[in-house]
């Protein structure tokens, strides 16, 4: 962007393009994760009526520690994992995005370390909060070589270690014994490890949240956008030793997440066995895709989250997204040569997307 003489903008965000996906519209948007699952009428009025009855108290800030919310994300954290953590070992805040600028603001100057292709944000959000970001590597088929990171750890003793397990874009899992030998390693260097599992629900693999208690070093970030269809709020939601989320408290902004919000995000977390009822329905129907994509000549990264890496195709994978997008189907391009991300849809825009996707291939 060709920036105006006169703004003082920080010469090292002059040359950055802001985050986000192409917002067209499409008969099958498939480009950002989302759960394809609208509320049930009965979650939009319990939505509503909690709303309606916060409604009358929005002359008052909310509850700036969102107590009732951190209790029940631990609630729902401990029945998933057999776990024990309390209040004191959540925080939340407006999307997952948030949590990793929080962690920047409190624990980045020591710079931090991820392995690309990974989230996009992470190098992102450390560049605008000026922590110096290093590039780690990944195996040719995008895995984790778990020797070749804890050597990256090692070598450049950053104060926050990023994975993300199930990864975005490529979708792999990271198992927890892995994960135990990268968090001590950041154990070594005096850093933190912070596991992005955003997609968490769509995978077999056991959350690294069952490390928290014997080494504080694990930091997990989870979300209410994936698997609970809650992406609108913006709710995600940290896990970890009760000091780090004492750090949160010294960089959140006053009173950051909405009384409306936090009064949505404890319905929906009562509903969530309706909510995360479809996760069971977005894995097979991943399945099915994959299998589609087989038989169309096409190649899958392995995938535990609820979207599909894929490549094969002949045509310039930019070529191939706007062919589509022709054709009403709005994937993602992630910017890795030959490939595309495909979001899991409704029975109705995986078959849209297969249909299309046949005629061009």
């Amino acid at each position: 962007m060709n920036w105006p003489t006169w703004l003082p903008i920080r010469k090292d965000l002059q040359t950055l393009t802001p985050y986000g996906a192409p917002q067209v519209l499409a008969d099958a948007t498939l480009n950002t994760n989302e759960n394809p699952y609208s509320p049930s009428p009965k979650l939009i009025q319990a939505i509503s009526d909690a709303v309606f009855n916060v409604a009358s108290t929005l002359n008052r800030y909310p509850d700036r520690d969102a107590t009732a919310l951190r209790v029940g994300l631990a609630d729902y954290i401990n029945g998933q994992n057999s776990t024990i953590f309390s209040m004191e070992n959540i925080w939340v805040a407006n999307g997952s995005n948030e949590i990793i600028q929080s962690l920047f603001l409190a624990f980045g100057d020591k710079g931090a370390l991820g392995f690309t292709p990974s989230y996009s944000m992470h190098p992102l959000i450390a560049k605008v909060s000026r922590t110096q970001w290093v590039e780690g590597s990944r195996n040719d088929d995008y895995s984790l070589n778990v020797d070749t990171a804890v050597n990256q750890i090692l070598e450049h003793k950053p104060s926050l270690t990023f994975i993300t397990t199930p990864n975005n874009p490529t979708g792999g899992a990271v198992k927890v014994t892995d994960i135990e030998k990268l968090a001590d390693a950041v154990k070594i260097v005096g850093g933190l490890l912070v596991v992005d599992e955003a997609y968490a629900e769509f995978s077999s693999e056991r959350s690294a949240a069952t490390l928290v208690k014997s080494n504080p070093h694990v930091v997990v970030i989870r979300t209410m956008s994936k698997a609970f269809a809650f992406a609108g709020a913006r709710v995600g939601y940290l896990i970890s030793d009760a000091c780090i989320v004492d750090a949160m408290l010294l960089v959140r902004l006053p009173y950051h997440l909405s009384a409306l919000t936090q009064a949505a995000a404890c319905v929906a977390l009562d509903f969530k066995d309706e909510l995360l009822g479809y996760v069971d329905t977005l894995i097979s129907a991943r399945q099915k895709l994959v299998q589609e994509l087989h038989e169309l000549g096409l190649t899958c990264i392995e995938s535990s989250a609820n979207f599909i890496l894929f490549t094969g195709f002949k045509s310039p994978a930019p070529k191939l997204w706007r062919e589509l997008l022709d054709k009403g189907v709005l994937i993602r391009d992630v910017g890795l040569e030959g490939y595309l991300r495909v979001t899991i849809g409704n029975e109705a825009e995986n078959k849209l997307f297969i249909t299309a996707l046949r005629d061009l291939v």
